[in-house]
């Protein structure tokens, strides 16, 4: 019998170090930590957030190794972890570049706005035609091949008027791509996107029509900007640099 109740109160006496300690790294740790990850995690999915670029298909404009910043209150606000929108304030525009999930597996992708609901939009030889208007473009002069152009294809690179929105666009010769389109109208709701880079983007020409519901913020800036080819190495000019 005691042996019995000696094993019984050394059990006992364990569970209460054990509850005591599960109390304080709840109080002191645990606890500050949710709520930290809590609010991080709300003002990311609701206020700002960062997008790292994978991908050409917005160059010359935003390049591979570019860690984005998305404004999440461009156009309106959500209830964070939800797409429950609680106020909106205005629409995309025309020339924006926006960050949306992708109608064909909803993957996280930034393009260029520029189809608007109830435009009709048509591209002949990558050049962009807009409720039958033809867009302008100059063309660059390049002195020197840029370090993000590889120099085993011919590219050409333009400025692109949208709207009185000037970005420069770039199509690349050698490759497949489809570089033509029928006219075709924007459904309500939707929006036309296109990459800047637009011989080697998988974009609305593909996937179609972008609901406006699958926006989740507009990219405004480059953070910082790494070289991926050259092992990380910072490209310092693009730090802090606005996107237009």
């Amino acid at each position: 019998m005691t042996r019995t109740r000696c094993g019984r109160d050394s059990g006992a006496r364990w569970r209460r170090i054990w509850r005591a300690r599960l109390r304080w790294f709840w109080c002191e740790w645990l606890r500050g930590l949710l709520v930290v990850v809590l609010l991080v995690g709300s003002l990311r999915s609701a206020v700002a957030d960062w997008n790292d670029v994978p991908t050409g298909s917005m160059k010359p404009t935003i390049l591979e190794g570019d860690r984005i910043f998305v404004n999440k209150l461009a156009y309106d606000l959500k209830v964070p972890f939800t797409g429950w929108r609680l106020v909106r304030w205005t629409g995309p525009a025309r020339g924006d570049i926006v960050v949306f999930r992708s109608p064909a597996d909803g993957t996280r992708l930034v393009k260029r706005i520029v189809g608007l609901p109830g435009d009709t939009v048509a591209l002949v030889d990558n050049r962009l035609l807009i409720n039958g208007r033809p867009m302008r473009y100059e063309p660059i002069e390049l002195t020197e091949l840029p370090d993000f152009l590889p120099g085993s294809l011919q590219h050409r690179l333009a400025v692109e008027k949208l709207d009185n929105r000037d970005h420069a666009v770039m199509v690349t010769q050698g490759i497949p791509a489809r570089r033509s389109i029928e006219p075709l109208t924007v459904p309500p709701g939707h929006y036309f996107m296109l990459g800047d880079n637009r011989d080697e983007s998988g974009d609305s020409r593909y996937f179609g029509c972008v609901p406006g519901d699958a926006i989740t913020g507009r990219a405004v800036a480059v953070v910082v900007s790494v070289d991926l080819d050259r092992g990380l190495r910072p490209r310092w000019r693009r730090f802090f640099s606005s996107l237009t």
